[in-house]
């Protein structure tokens, strides 16, 4: 009978060495006969290490490691991984079990960096997202930037939470990400702590930077960051009023009015996660409460009018939402190169409607919504015919409101602009094939 590989002993350790591991993790490191990690880690522990060990060094490839440890559990060798802290959290643990299967590896884990961070600054962590930068050089933030960059996953995780534990690298470092914060208009709202080399000769902690500070400093590595929020952004997510936009003057502005913007939104059946398009974005009024509602989504949006355009810009900044993005241009330009979404808003169609209604329909999602909004008759018109054509599945909602003005010592009701929200989905192949029966 064939007896069992032995596992691949991963284990987590800290820069002071033998100091700061257990006997038994010792006892495994002492003994093995393959030893893998970072070539710091492995100058370490050098001393610990039998005399004809092979040693390898993760610098020649992350890739590499689930083969050396393989054929050293063919050749019936033992085999440790020195993996930085807890590899559990944000480490090599995941991937090699990932790998290798969970029976081939036991995970003997040490304090996480994290941990050590906070217990240095004195603050309880229980409530902290943990998030990592420390991947790939992705190089700077910028305003244009989206969900393609290496850096949006942290991004979206600050904005969401109030205490944030980051693992940087040696590109991703602290200073780079004050910069990004800054320019996703999130200065006011934290500050940065940064532990630096810990556990050597050469700790530091620095605590509670501005982000501006911080962008400015140079850290040493290796570090890990801690962000904590100290402003709060109390304003709603949902049925903002209007006069939060700016809008074009001199005239009222290019806006979906609150009312109608509501029930438009109510009608995308938007999930947390949802990809959204705005077509005809005018001054962003519904795609960025999309935005907000969508907090781990994404919206796109496009409109052709330069005034426009340049509003929507401004009224992102203003509201340091950077989950959505806006271009110039006019519809069906540019949506080739925009994911699939689950849901598509168009405020205005460029006299391209028929078409886009059925580049929306194809593009749609599952379960996705096509919401159209109209002020003529001629629109409606045309965006019913085409859904007849198109075999979709809609329906109609007029909606007038009608908001209380002063008149001398009291109040009447001025009419708003009646408006059609037209909502529709494609129908699901067996739909159409009954249909055609």
């Amino acid at each position: 009978m064939a007896t069992s590989k032995s596992p691949a002993y991963i284990i987590g350790v800290l820069d002071n060495g033998t100091e700061g591991i257990s006997v038994v993790a010792l006892a495994h490191i002492a003994t093995a006969d393959v030893v893998i990690g970072a070539r710091r880690t492995l100058v370490l522990f050098a001393e610990t290490f039998v005399a004809d060990a092979t040693q390898h060094d993760i610098a020649q490839g992350l890739s590499k490691v689930p083969t050396w440890i393989s054929d050293a559990q063919t050749d019936d060798l033992k085999v440790v991984v020195l993996a930085t802290g807890d590899p559990l959290c944000h480490g090599i643990g995941r991937y090699l079990i990932n790998k290798l299967g969970n029976e081939h590896c036991e995970v003997i884990p040490n304090v996480s960096t994290l941990q050590l961070a906070f217990a240095r600054l004195g603050l309880a962590w229980q409530d902290a997202v943990v998030a990592s930068a420390h991947s790939k050089d992705t190089g700077e933030w910028s305003s244009e930037a989206g969900p393609e960059h290496g850096l949006y996953p942290l991004l979206q995780a600050v904005e969401n939470n109030s205490l944030v534990a980051l693992f940087t690298s040696p590109e991703n470092t602290p200073d780079r990400i004050a910069r990004m914060l800054l320019s996703a208009g999130l200065g006011e709202r934290f500050t940065l702590s940064v532990a630096e080399a810990l556990l050597t000769d050469d700790e530091n902690i620095i605590r509670d930077l501005s982000l501006s500070d911080a962008a400015a400093a140079r850290f040493s590595s290796p570090n890990v960051v801690v962000l904590q929020r100290i402003t709060t952004n109390r304003s709603p997510v949902f049925g903002l009023v209007d006069e939060c936009y700016v809008q074009r003057k001199p005239d009222k502005g290019l806006i979906t009015k609150r009312e109608i913007r509501a029930v438009s939104l109510a009608r995308l059946q938007l999930h947390a996660d949802s990809i959204v398009w705005d077509i005809g974005a005018g001054s962003g009024s519904v795609g960025l409460e999309a935005a907000r509602l969508c907090h781990s989504g994404y919206v796109y949006a496009i409109e052709k009018n330069p005034a426009d355009f340049a509003i929507a810009q401004k009224n992102r900044e203003n509201m340091a939402i950077n989950n959505y993005r806006v271009q110039q241009g006019k519809a069906p330009e540019l949506l080739a190169s925009w994911p699939d979404p689950d849901a598509v808003f168009v405020g205005g169609s460029g006299g391209e409607l028929a078409e886009l209604i059925g580049l929306c329909l194809s593009r749609l999602k599952a379960e996705g919504w096509l919401v159209m909004n109209f002020v003529t008759l001629e629109n409606l018109t045309q965006a019913a015919e085409t859904l007849k054509a198109q075999n979709a599945q809609w329906d109609v909602t007029q909606l007038q409101a009608s908001r209380s003005q002063p008149i001398l010592h009291m109040h009447r009701m001025a009419a708003e602009n009646p408006v059609w929200i037209v909502c529709a989905q494609a129908r699901a192949k067996n739909q159409r094939d009954n249909d055609n029966e």
